[in-house]
């Protein structure tokens, strides 16, 4: 179908406007932007994500999504340091991340693994923990660290694109690039490939040097997009 190349006044405000009709906790707004609507709650929401909001909703910095040294040592490594941010009150919260799509999950008693840069909002009560993949191929390639969300409630993920689930069996292991995985299932835990042939010492950690490798049963979410970490030159 061809995009609308003009609007009149009146169709670009019925086509943009929120939908009125939803009012669950998240919503899908529109395919990059996330809908909270607070009721005297909170939420934790990656730092810089907040769009716009209505209503009376409070704003303080958390910090690194990691506490302590993993926090630092991520900060060091990758210069990336995702952070986040408390947002509380009674209101509506539209969120987005550099117009990457959303997709919205509702933990029940279960956890999964992301990759820190893709977490958009957490609700308040799931627990959050960085997980390190213990490997020196790992710290190269931007890959070492990894979030482990567990509990009950709502979680919002960002993927440049439209992802791609991958099925993870004991016959069948699934390799992928770090920098396009964007999350997993809790009982699966990576090993980090290498292939040193490749010009992996160029400053960049490439799939073709560096793969996240998957045995058991599970699934592994990736996305048409490698957000590579350039390493800078002092």
């Amino acid at each position: 179908m061809e995009t609308k190349r003009e609007y009149t006044l009146n169709e670009l405000i019925q086509e943009s406007a929120e939908n009125p009709n939803e009012n669950d906790f998240f919503e899908l707004e529109k395919p990059a932007m996330l809908e909270v609507n607070l009721k005297n709650q909170k939420i934790l929401a990656k730092a810089g994500s907040m769009v716009g909001y209505i209503g009376n909703i409070d704003f303080k910095r958390e910090g690194l999504l990691s506490k302590g040294l993993g926090g630092l040592l991520k900060k060091a490594i990758s210069g990336e340091g995702t952070s986040l941010m408390h947002a509380a009150g009674t209101g509506k919260l539209y969120l987005a991340d550099e117009g990457k799509k959303v997709k919205i999950i509702r933990l029940q008693n279960e956890s999964i693994f992301v990759n820190g840069n893709d977490v958009l909002a957490i609700e308040d009560g799931i627990k959050n923990d960085i997980k390190m993949l213990k490997s020196i191929a790992g710290m190269m390639s931007g890959g070492l660290f990894q979030v482990r969300l567990s509990g009950s409630g709502y979680i919002a993920i960002t993927t440049h694109g439209e992802p791609l689930l991958l099925k993870v069996s004991t016959n069948q292991p699934v390799y992928t690039d770090p920098n396009a995985t964007v999350a997993w299932s809790e009982n699966l835990s990576p090993n980090i490939k290498t292939n040193l042939t490749f010009g992996s010492f160029l400053g960049r950690g490439s799939g073709e040097s560096f793969q996240l490798e998957f045995f058991g049963e599970g699934w592994v979410l990736v996305q048409p997009y490698e957000e590579v970490k350039y390493v800078q030159k002092s």
